[in-house]
């Protein structure tokens, strides 16, 4: 499975969701995730998305570092069943 694959089953879970997966750019400030995940009530997530068994760069994982020590969430994710769990969670906490 492609991680285009995924990220389209991404951005359509959260929609369902009631929430939109932004496509998140920030050209001078490499290695941030890929999608800013955007649900009611001010839940914010990040997620960087992979090929199946495939990791984060050292730099990305970096920036997850960062993005976490501020209080955010952020998930890698690399399969579909993973989407469903990851919403569960933001939706419950």
């Amino acid at each position: 499975m492609r991680e285009k694959t995924i990220e389209t089953k991404l951005t359509v879970a959260v929609k369902k969701a009631g929430g939109i997966a932004v496509k998140f750019v920030s050209p001078s400030f490499d290695g941030m995730p890929d999608r800013l995940i955007l649900l009611p009530d001010g839940v914010i997530a990040f997620v960087e998305l992979k090929a199946p068994g495939k990791r984060p760069r050292p730099l990305q994982e970096a920036r997850h570092r960062l993005l976490r020590s501020l209080g955010f969430r952020v998930y890698v994710i690399d399969s579909i069943e993973q989407i469903g769990w990851m919403l569960l969670e933001l939706q419950t906490t």
